[in-house]
């Protein structure tokens, strides 16, 4: 496989990962009809304000010169997880083992214990992924709607 890497996003490569947010997760988005929590029905307004939290990088996921896809970390260093949320892979690059990946590429740059996530439990495709790579689930489940509920995720 091609080489993954990550490249730090800065406030002008913010409206790119937007519409590439938005893109990525449309089709779940109408699947789910989830218009509170989707990161594919969030405003630039939201994206923009998160991107300006000290605590959190965008990084584009990276192969050949082609940003295939964008992950986020939020690391407070103040001693709790690192949070991935969210990781996407544009449709045309998926199945590839590019979102696994940028997650060992974060976890070679952050630490390799101590993070947590979360996904919609009914995506196993996703759940499967994070499983593989040593996150299990803590038991808290949110139902979002009557199709969708949310599962916590955490890695040691």
């Amino acid at each position: 496989m091609e080489e993954v890497i990550l490249i730090a996003a800065t406030r002008e490569d913010m409206q790119t990962i937007w519409q590439m947010q938005t893109e990525a997760f449309s089709e779940l988005l109408k699947k789910y009809e989830d218009h509170e929590t989707s990161p594919g029905a969030e405003s630039f307004e939201k994206v923009m304000a998160r991107f300006e939290q000290p605590w959190t990088v965008y990084y584009f996921i990276s192969v050949d010169h082609v940003n295939v896809g964008v992950i986020r970390i939020v690391d407070k260093k103040d001693g709790g997880r690192k949070r991935i949320s969210p990781i996407w892979i544009m449709p045309e690059y998926r199945n590839r083992g590019y979102a696994q990946a940028a997650i060992k590429a974060a976890e070679e740059k952050y630490g390799p214990h101590y993070w947590c996530l979360d996904t919609i439990l009914q995506e196993t495709g996703n759940l499967h992924l994070y499983e593989k790579m040593g996150y299990h689930r803590t038991g808290k489940i949110d139902k979002v709607n009557d199709r969708m509920d949310i599962v916590y995720l955490e890695k040691n």
